[in-house]
Formats: C-alpha cells, structure tokens, sequence
C-alpha cells in the first residue's frame, strides 16, 4: 500500500528525469549546431538557450566559459548536485521557519464568554484567524524561496527584469496546481472521501489565483506592452491585503452575510424564487457547524466559545474511550496517550505538514512520536525524582487539632501541644490558659492556666481542663484555651550557634484551641452543617453528616431521604438513599452515605437535597440516676411515677369486684424554669403573660424535644470534577502544536539536529512509541547533518514569541535562495537551456517538493481538504502578488526615479501566463465537478475516478511543461 500512495510522486521523478534527459540533448545538439554554423546561432538566439554564462549574484563565472564537452558534462553533474544539496538546505531551514510561524500563530489571548444561562467563563483562543495565517505567514513560509528569488534576481542584476524568478513563480503554481493536487487526489484510501471544510474560503482563494495570473499577462501585454509602471506593480502588490481581506471576510461572514436573514424558496409552478420572512441564517459549512455565530434558546454564542466547547468535548471523549479500551493504566498514562492521541488526530495547520515532512525526509524523525516519547520520561523522571523538603530550624509549638467536642458530663476533656521540626533536644516549656466564651468558668468548666513542659524528644504533650455538669438544660457553650509565654532551655553550645539571628522555637498558627460542650441533659436538635454543599461528581460516595446539638440524651431516630432536582436519582446522577439513622445516648454526630455518579462532564451544575424528618425518641430510660424534683409534677424517682388509688374497706366477708385503671394520650408539658427556682404549670403558663426571664427559659425548655435545626434540608449540588477539568484544560494547552515543532534552548537544537530518528506514519500505533531508524533516515541524516547543526544556530522558537527565529530564518533563505538562484542560472547555460525553461521544470521542481510530501500527508490525515487544496490555490495568488508585485514595485520605482522605464518582455512570461491559467480553470472545475453526491468529494472517490483524475491533473502538467519548453525555443509561436 505504500509503495501504491508513493506512485503518483514517483511518476512525477520519472517525468522530471525524462525531461532533464531531453533537455540535456537538446542542449548538445544546439551545441553541435552553434559550432558548425554562426551565423545559425545569430539568427536564432532568441530561440536557444545561451552558453554565454552570466556573473551570478554570490557565484562568479566558472571559467573558462567553453570548456570541452566532457568538461561540460562534469559542471553539469557538479552544479545539478550542489542544486539539490541547496534544496535540501532550504528545505531544512524553512523547516525552522515554519516552526516559528506555527509558534507565532499559535498565541493566545483570554476571553470572556457569555453563556445561554448569562453565566460567563473566560477561556483562552488563538489571536491568530486560521483563514489569514494560513495566507499570510503560513504562505510566506511555504514559497518564501520563489517570492525572494524573484526579488534578488531583479536587484542583484541592476534592477533589471530577469526570466528565472516569474518563471519560477509560474512552474511552482502549475506544480502545486496540477501534481500536488493530483496526488492528493490519488492517496486517499479507497472508498473515503475528503471534501472542502470552508467552502467560501476557496471560492474567494480560488478565484485570486485565477485572476492573478489574469492580471499578470494584463500588465505584460495589455495595460502597457513590455513595460511594467509604478502603479502596475503597486496595484499588484495591494491585491494581497485584499486578497487577504476578503477571504477573511468569507470565513467570518461579515458583510453582505449579517444582512441575509431572508428565506428563499422556489415558486413549484414558474420556478421563480420568492422571498419570504426567516430565521436568521444558518451558516452551515462542509460539517454542519455555524461559521460566526450560534443561537441557542434565543441567545447568541459566539464562534469561539462553540470551538472551546467542541475541542473540550472532543478531548473528554477521547479520555473517555482511552479509559475503556484501558482500565488498567492509570491517569498519568491516559493523559499521555490522549495527548497523542489528539495530536495525531487533531486538524493540523499548513506549517505542520511543511515541518513534518521535512523532518521525516531528512532522517530527523516523526516529531508527534519524538514529543510523545519525550512527555513520557519527563513524566517518569518527575515521578522518580522527588525533591526532599528543606530541613526546619525552628521549632514550632501549636495545638494539634485546634477543635475539641465535649459532653457536659464527660469530667474532663484532654488537649495536645504538639513540637515540629527544629532541635528536638531543647526542652521547651509553654503556658496556657483558658478563657471565657460562651460557657463561663466556674460554671460550665474549671478555670485552668499551668505550664506545658516538652523534653528533650517530646513531640507532644497532654493537658486536662475539667467540665461541670449541671441538670439545668442549655445550649452548648464553648471557651478557649490560648497558649503563650515560650520559652526554650538554652544548653551548652558553641557560641556561633547561640548567637543565631534566628529564634529556636515559636509559637505558631493555632496556638488558640476551642472547646465546645455539648449539653446532655435533654434529646438534641437534629440539623446539617449547612444549608448548601458542593461536590465534585468524582467524589464516588459522599459523606454527609447530621449533628445533634444542645443535649445527647436518649436514643433518638431521624428518618432522612434524597429528593431529585436537576440531578435525577435511580444512579442518572446520584443513588437514591432513604433510612433512619439511630443516635444513641450520648451520640452527637451521624454520617449519610450517597453515592455520586461520575459522568466525566467538563462542566456541571446539578443539585438535588436530602431531607431530614421529624425526629422521634426511642428510650428515656438513660437518663441520669439522680434528678431533684424541682417541679409539682415530678417525684424523687426519675424513672417511675405513682399513682396513689384510696380503696374503701366494707368488711365484706368475702368481695371479689374489679375495676381499671387506664393510661391516656401522653402529652409534653411546658418545663418549669429550674434556674429561677419557681414552678410553672401549664395552666398558669397559659394564664398569665411571662417576663423576659421566663420566655427564654421556655424556649430553651422547648429545645429540650428531639426537634430539627436550622437546616434540616440539604442541597448538594453536584459539580465537574476539578482533576478532571484540570486534566481536560492541560491536555488541550499540550496539544498546541507549537509545543511540538517549537525549541525552547539552542542545547535542544543542536541535540536534535545531531540525532538521527525513524520515520514513521502516525497511523501506525497509538501508543505514540517510537521505531528504530531505516537504511534511508541513516543516510539522509549524514546527507544533511551540515544544514542541520548549521541551523541549529538559528535562535529558538521560544524567544521573542518566535520573531527572532522568523527574521533569522528568513534572512538566511534569502541567501540560499540567491545562491540557488546563481546555480540554476550557471546549470542552465551550462546545457544551453533558458532561465525559464530551467525555473519551470528544475527550480519549481525542487522548491515544490517539501510542499508535495506535506499536502499528501495532509489528505490522508485530515478529516477535510482545505490543508490541501485551499492552501495551494492561497499560496499560488500569494505568489504573485508578493513575489512579481514587490520585485516589479521595486524595480518600477527604481527606474521611475531614474527618469526611465522598468522592461519586461512578455513573451515566454506571457505565454506560460495563459497556459496556466487555461488549464487551472479546467482543474478547479474539475475538482468543483467532484462535489456532486456520487463522487464525494474533491478528493478520494471511487478507484476509477481518483485514476481519471489524476491521470488528467499530471496530463496537464505534462503538457504545460512541454509546451512552455516549445514557446521558449520557438517550436511553436506564442506571444
């Protein structure tokens, strides 16, 4: 099968090495004709090529200039072979060149989104629009090497218009055109297809690279005949920012697209469209997604919050899927093969494929599975490697814990001082005292102050305070204990260590302990801690507790159950649970256990509530042995009652008569107020109004009853697992590409190009390991080892955002390209072949063969062919635009400033102009052909028609190539 995906390219070498063969042989019978007849080759040489070589802009003559005919064929063989090593040496530099690009578009900014619900998130998108990087700086990257060689042609030779740099242009856009989409066509496995994501883009790209090349031959042969003026070359040169303009315009739909918020439907008798009233727009792309803007329950979200959504989305999904094909890996291990996974699969940006190919066919690797491979260790690495915590000087001294619970009739509740770090061979004494909050000393506790003394190796130390206990019902109370007064036993030392600037031992955070009691004289109050709780869905089960407060008497029950509200119970979000729980005598606290259900969602907000019911008592026999009768209802016993019954003696000898005694309705009665010492029955209760005194007295003697608190309803809301979306979050900055092809250290650099790694598809595993290097990426690798610790040079991709990689870079394919430019020329005249014979079959050749590899890649990978397609007709207007506009501009105001005007002859120009643009048209029509339901797509298809096609595409080619080669010698008649 790969030997099956590579035959279109290697039908495209075969050609290529036919036509040099030719060419070659063309060449040295117009040498043989230039030596029997002079006066021949006069008379023809405009229609030959010329063995009169030209000092080069770097390169000077290779002397002496009619060397012998084996002498010929050496130089020939010399500078074919130095042409491809500086193609290899473009290739690996616009490798970094690339590299900074994708570091530069892939800057990020903060926005706030605003939700259908009117909450708001702030999130991070890229400040760079995809449309205009990719016609910007992506297609500045991809052709710098044709627009500066246009550009060093014309001001290296004196301003004056040369043939190989528009020529070179034009074989490169019929390249890109023709074989590239040909072979992208051809690759797509059986079956699939690939369609045009955003199909207005490429109409408006489309559209430009026709029309440039309209409007080359409009300035070359209708505008002004053989003369390119200033405003020729500027008008040129403004169509790129406009070019740019209107295809971001088409991807954001602005404009004319905001108002179109009309429907249109065809009239069935007539066939007229009418025009009725609509919804706004739809804005369906090739994926069914709005291009702008979204509207969801009435409210407009924004394009980038709905990209956000759907990258987080497909990113927990992926985890999702990973986490069933393996449960037995663990978290770390599932981050790293998402991170992969996501990489491999994520649509990728022009500079990527650029990159990727050219890495892959230099020997230096897949860099997806080189950074998989790297993530791994360092993740390793930071797991085996654990940093030791610094070593404490100082001694700290605090309670530990801060919190005590007590009952009232516990006698005595027990604190601890606890010692960490510093010199464990120092004694240390501390004081502590106890202080007054709501529980008064004397009363409700022992006032307690002494001195806590810890020794030498004592990590803590215990201290007791004494409770009292009353049989008057209250509320719980609490008070403090505070330590102070430290002070460290000095013991003979050394007097540099005595005079240390730093202290032995403090006092440190809580040195304040809190003490609650908890009163035990009557049932309790029943109550969560809170009214609302929130839980992460990951929590599995959760625990809930319910407190008893203000007494611990008795055995209470408190039935509770789980109530839906937008978490739905029967285990969609959460397990129902209903029960009772039992506190027994003296329990202050129980636990509610419901488990949560973890949907693995990146954001949630659910709520449902637990519910406590009314509390009911079980057994009064536990309370105290011994209670004073302080009210007219109660007798000395607490645990019985009699009831006195006066019989009447008859002196009946023998009386057998019965009657019974019967027991009503209990009923609680109001509470005498015990601390005021007065009896209060329920009838004067109710006679009388009662003092301040009195009221307090009975709303604490209510409290008495097992009742339910402040908040005997719960509502727990479930919310997104804060690991999960913190996963979620790192997983989606990791697969920013630039992470992958950047360099953050000239140490990477130099490793990395000095390391020589398997090539191998991404498709082939999942695991992201990497393969041991073939026979060819060792020999690639020393083949290209010079370039590649050479650039290596370059600075990384992290400094400066990427900029100072981005002119380095630039300025240094500038000079290869000069270099390139004067060996392509010397080859050419060499042979006797002209410039712009040898630009379109060689230069184009070899500046279009990374962008080959990188758009074959793209097809198979990428779900759409925009990476493919659209970006070739992008990079073919750009072309133009920058590399003929900004060299003609130049050279235009140069000789306008000169009094003079700026030459261009059309001919051979004009001639390939409009074969090409004859047969782009055919192309684009083609591939808008193959959009039609039984075909697919652009690319891909039924086997027939990729063969068709592509058998077409390459045809075309063939014949632009040969029959600019016939124009140039004058075979047949042009312009």
């Amino acid at each position: 099968m790969a030997w099956l995906s590579l035959q279109p390219v290697t039908s495209a070498f075969l050609h290529f090495g036919l036509v040099t063969f030719v060419l070659f042989l063309h060449g040295l019978q117009v040498d043989a004709g230039l030596t029997g007849d002079s006066t021949s080759s006069v008379q023809n040489s405009s229609c030959s090529g010329s063995f009169d070589c030209k000092e080069g802009v770097i390169l000077p003559i290779w002397y002496p200039e009619n060397p012998s005919l084996g002498d010929k064929i050496a130089r020939v063989i010399v500078y074919f072979v130095a042409l491809i090593y500086m193609f290899l040496g473009v290739s690996i530099i616009a490798d970094r060149f690339m590299a900074s690009i994708e570091v530069i578009t892939s800057q990020e900014k903060e926005i706030t989104i605003k939700k259908p619900n009117g909450e708001t998130t702030t999130t991070t998108i890229r400040i760079w629009n995809e449309t205009v990087s990719n016609l910007t700086l992506m297609a500045l990257g991809s052709s710098a090497p044709e627009i500066l060689l246009s550009l060093i042609e014309v001001c290296g030779h004196g301003f004056v218009a040369g043939d190989l740099g528009p020529s070179t242009i034009v074989g490169s856009a019929a390249f890109n055109m023709f074989i590239i989409i040909a072979i992208c066509v051809y690759v797509i496995p059986d079956g699939e297809t690939r369609k045009i994501k955003h199909l207005r883009v490429f109409f408006v790209t489309a559209a430009w690279s026709i029309f440039a090349y309209i409007w080359l031959y409009m300035i070359l042969a209708v505008f002004s005949p053989g003369v390119v003026q200033v405003w020729e070359g500027l008008l040129t040169l403004f169509f790129f920012p406009l070019c740019v303009l209107l295809a971001w315009i088409a991807d954001r739909r602005l404009l004319f697209y905001k108002y179109m918020h009309k429907k249109y439907r065809t009239d069935k008798h007539r066939g007229i469209i009418i025009e009725s009233e609509g919804d706004h727009p739809k804005g369906i792309e090739m994926d069914g997604k709005m291009m702008n803007s979204h509207f969801l329950d009435g409210n407009l979200v924004t394009m980038e919050g709905k990209e956000v959504d759907e990258s987080r989305k497909e990113m927990i999904r992926i985890l999702k899927d990973l986490k069933q094909k393996h449960p037995e890996k663990d978290l770390d291990q599932l981050v790293e093969m998402a991170n992969y996974y996501a990489l491999s699969h994520q649509q990728k940006s022009r500079a990527f494929y650029r990159i990727q190919a050219t890495r892959m066919m230099t020997g230096a690797g897949n860099i997806l599975k080189k950074h998989a491979a790297e993530q791994a260790k360092r993740s390793t690495s930071l797991h085996e490697v654990r940093p030791d915590e610094p070593e404490e000087f100082i001694s700290k001294i605090y309670f530990d814990p801060c919190s005590y619970q007590c009952l009232e009739n516990c006698g005595a509740v027990l604190l601890t001082v606890v010692r960490k770090g510093g010199d464990m061979s120092k004694t240390i004494y501390v004081d502590y005292k106890t202080e007054d909050g709501s529980a008064n000393a004397g009363a409700d506790y022992e006032f307690t102050e002494g001195t806590v003394v810890l020794k030498s190796g004592e990590t803590q130390k215990e201290f007791s305070v004494g409770i009292i206990d009353d049989d008057i019902f209250e509320e719980d109370e609490h008070f403090f204990v505070r330590l102070s007064n430290l002070r460290v036993v000095e013991s003979e030392e050394p007097p540099e260590l005595s005079n240390s600037p730093y202290p032995k031992a403090i006092l440190a955070s809580p040195c304040v302990a809190t003490v609650t009691i908890l009163d035990d004289d009557h049932a309790g109050i029943f109550t969560f801690e809170c009214d609302v709780i929130h839980v992460s869905e990951s929590i599995g089960v959760m625990e809930v507790k319910v407190l008893r407060t203000s007494g611990a008497r008795g055995t209470v029950i408190v039935p509770f159950r789980t109530v839906e509200g937008t978490a739905k119970g029967g285990g969609e979000d959460f397990e129902d649970t209903y029960g009772e729980l039992e506190f027994k005598n003296d329990e202050t606290v129980k636990t509610v256990h419901i488990k949560v259900i973890d949907d693995e969602e990146y954001e949630k907000t659910k709520n449902f509530f637990i519910e406590l019911m009314s509390p009911r008592m079980v057994d009064m026999s536990l309370q105290k042995a011994s209670r004073p009768a302080v009210h007219s209802c109660l007798s000395c016993c607490p645990y019985r009652k009699t009831v006195r019954v006066k019989i009447v003696d008859e002196e009946e000898y023998e009386r057998q008569e019965n009657f019974f005694i019967a027991l009503g309705e209990p009923k609680w009665m109001e509470r005498g107020i015990s601390g005021l010492g007065v009896d209060l029955a329920f009838t004067e209760v109710a006679e009388r109004k009662l003092t301040v005194e009195e009221e307090e007295a009975k709303r604490i003697a209510e409290m008495g009853k097992p009742i339910l608190g402040e908040h005997p309803k719960l509502e727990v809301i479930i919310e997104e697992s804060y690991e999960f979306k913190s996963t979620v979050d790192k997983l989606i900055k990791k697969t920013n590409l630039a992470l992958v092809v950047g360099t953050h250290s000239w140490r990477d650099q130099f490793m990395e190009a000095i390391t020589v790694s398997a090539a191998g598809d991404e498709d082939e595993d999942e695991s992201g390991e990497e393969r041991l290097p073939s026979c060819f990426d060792y020999v690639m690798h020393f083949l290209t080892v010079f370039w590649k610790v050479l650039f290596a040079c370059v600075p990384p991709t992290e400094y400066c955002n990427g900029w100072a990689c981005f002119i380095v870079s630039i300025l240094i394919i500038g000079m290869l390209t000069a270099v390139i430019g004067d060996l392509a020329s010397h080859f050419g005249c060499t042979i006797g072949l002209k410039d712009s014979v040898t630009a379109v079959v060689f230069v184009a050749f070899g500046t279009s063969v990374p962008d080959t590899f990188a758009s074959k890649a793209a097809a198979i990978q990428d779900v759409y062919a925009d990476a493919s397609i659209s970006n070739v007709t992008g990079s073919n207007a750009v072309n133009v635009f920058l590399g003929i506009g900004l060299a003609w501009s130049v050279a235009a105001i140069y000789w306008a400033s000169q009094g003079q005007e700026f030459q261009v002859s059309a001919g051979t120009l004009a001639f390939s102009v409009t074969l090409f643009t004859i047969f782009a048209f055919i192309c684009i029509s083609v591939l808008l052909y193959r959009r039609r339901p039984h075909l697919g797509g652009e690319l891909g298809g039924p086997r027939g028609c990729k063969l068709a096609t592509t058998l077409l595409f390459v045809s075309l080619w063939l014949l632009y190539i040969l029959f600019a080669t016939l124009e140039a010698y004058c075979y047949i008649k042009g312009f």
